[in-house]
């Protein structure tokens, strides 16, 4: 009996919601208030918003359809939901990772926007305060007409966004922030839990994340043992001294390199050196170019390398020769490039600028 009267409780609900919008109580038919799902990623995390569009139709909504001073869920039908894959903060304030049901109280001068725990509701009908994660005020800005509600993520960097509900023409918009290094730190942690741990290419990757961030020397230099544990190869050995470069260990980073150097195949050396060339350490760089038309006489890159040597020095008759000689030996789908190089060398031209 008590089921039944469920039942009959649940029939009454769907009959007065489609009675209400002109939808399908039971059957997927198209809905006024369209479904949409938006996803912007800070750093490793995603924030998604997913929710129901409701249109304007002429109808006053702020003070109106959506009254002040009462719980709105921020959307229509079921709960608008805002999820985080890391923890944030929200205009300053923490917040922990997961799903939350997103509604809002509005007012003329200032919103209170709340993240509930509660994520599976309908609309905000039986919202709870006692289940806030977190509430916070913001003021509402006036904006260009929105038929539609729709969400925006806006001013991205490489660790916020401000999210903003624009419709009619009210927008307010929140700020939210990541801790990108933790985020990253535990989503290095979690991934090599599974076969990255592997590999040498995913240690050396992370190490070389901390490097390039120009901070957590340790941990890359952690990681880096890690590859090396893996496979000794040039890259590694590379991406150690450089960590033992950046906790200030230069002795150590330097026989480490000149490891490194030993292992390098001719396009490896190269780069290294065209790297060494955009440091402005142009005599370094010439070394390790004749190091390697030594170790690799009859690659393409040694010659190029020797070019970039002849040009430094204005004999761009033996540069030119050297590039040309690179060019036969180059794959086909640098030869264009090469040329380009030995056109700039016959109208001595620097090409090492």
């Amino acid at each position: 009996m008590r089921t039944s009267h469920k039942t009959a409780v649940l029939v009454t609900v769907l009959m007065i919601v489609s009675l209400s919008y002109g939808q399908s109580a039971v059957l997927d038919v198209p809905r006024d208030s369209q479904h949409s799902l938006l996803t912007q990623r800070i750093g490793v995390t995603d924030i998604t918003i997913n929710y129901h569009r409701p249109l304007v139709k002429g109808r006053k909504v702020f003070g109106g359809i959506v009254p002040y001073g009462q719980v709105w869920r921020a959307g229509a039908n079921e709960n608008t939901t805002i999820a985080f894959t890391d923890p944030v903060t929200i205009e300053g304030q923490s917040l922990a990772a997961g799903t939350y049901g997103l509604h809002m109280i509005p007012a003329e001068t200032e919103w209170t926007v709340i993240f509930s725990k509660v994520a599976t509701a309908w609309g905000s009908f039986t919202y709870n305060e006692k289940e806030d994660g977190l509430r916070i005020k913001v003021k509402p800005q006036e904006s260009q007409f929105h038929e539609a509600l729709t969400y925006d993520f806006d001013q991205p960097t490489s660790d916020s966004a401000v999210i903003t509900m624009s419709w009619d023409k009210v927008a307010v918009p929140f700020k939210v922030g990541v801790n990108v290094h933790e985020a990253v730190e535990r989503s290095f942690q979690k991934q090599f839990r599974g076969i990255a741990q592997y590999t040498w290419e995913g240690w050396d990757d992370a190490a070389n994340y901390w490097i390039n961030e120009k901070t957590n020397y340790d941990t890359a230099l952690k990681y880096s043992d890690e590859s090396i544990g893996v496979e000794r190869r040039f890259d590694n050995l590379m991406t150690k001294s450089k960590a033992l470069d950046g906790l200030g260990r230069k002795t150590e980073a330097a026989s480490l390199r000149d490891e490194a150097l030993t292992l390098g195949n001719s396009q490896q050396l190269y780069s290294y050196g065209r790297q060494l060339q955009r440091d402005k350490q142009q005599e370094q760089a010439f070394t390790i170019y004749r190091a390697a038309y030594k170790r690799y006489p009859n690659d393409w890159l040694s010659h190029a390398g020797m070019a970039r040597i002849y040009c430094s020095q204005a004999d761009f008759d033996n540069a030119v020769k050297e590039m040309q000689a690179a060019q036969n030996n180059a794959p086909e789908q640098a030869k264009a490039q090469v040329g380009g190089l030995i056109r700039r060398l016959q109208a001595k031209e620097d090409i090492n600028k």
